[in-house]
């Protein structure tokens, strides 16, 4: 297979997607420090707010199937958020754990994504995605599996760290910081996420 020219090298992005309702929490530290090992490797990111949105779940109207348009025929701000997803190389998404699992919100999102994705023409394959949870003490793993079901079932690359991308912090937000463990673990998802997408980019 004949290699892409440097210069014919389209420009790389990876979004982060933050199922937390806060948008300054421990979910979004991390994403935040998993962004800033892509941007040293001059991947571009962009952070998009989830929880805490009026973002509906999958009503199983089928329009996307008859449609195949690309687009969920329920109008909440999905199809914005639903073209990034499309038109990026990589995303990383993120959650902090309710009741050993992923806020509704991001749920939601996932349902209605991987519906229209696959009933598309699986537009998400081959794309880079990582999984990344936030949590007090217990549900973690339970709440990562439920986002690598998407990456798996839309044919996705998925990225892992030295341990499972998890980070311990309180409820009120910040405190993952001192996780200095979970932190190198966000760092090296970073570096392994822009490894894997270079080598990509390359063919």
């Amino acid at each position: 297979m004949a290699r892409a020219h440097p210069e014919q090298r389209k420009p790389m992005k990876v979004i982060g997607i933050n199922g937390s309702p806060r948008p300054t929490g421990n979910t979004s530290i991390m994403l935040k420090t998993v962004f800033e090992m892509l941007e040293q490797e001059g991947i571009e990111t962009e952070l998009i707010q989830v929880g805490g949105t009026d973002i509906k779940g999958c009503r199983a109207c089928y329009a996307c199937i008859s449609n195949k348009n690309s687009k969920c025929s329920t109008k909440d701000g999905f199809n914005e958020i639903f073209e990034k997803m499309v038109k990026a190389n990589g995303m990383i998404l993120g959650s902090p754990v309710y009741f050993a699992d992923i806020t509704p919100e991001l749920k939601a999102l996932i349902d209605r994504a991987g519906f229209v994705s696959r009933t598309n023409g699986q537009l998400f394959r081959h794309k880079v995605g990582a999984s990344v949870i936030s949590l007090r003490r217990g549900g973690g793993v339970h709440a990562y599996d439920s986002i690598n079901h998407l990456l798996q079932i839309c044919q996705m690359f998925m990225v892992g760290s030295t341990y499972w991308n998890l980070g311990f912090g309180g409820r009120d937000g910040g405190e993952v910081v001192n996780d200095t463990e979970g932190m190198d673990n966000m760092c090296d998802l970073g570096k392994s996420m822009a490894f894997l997408l270079k080598k990509l980019n390359a063919s």
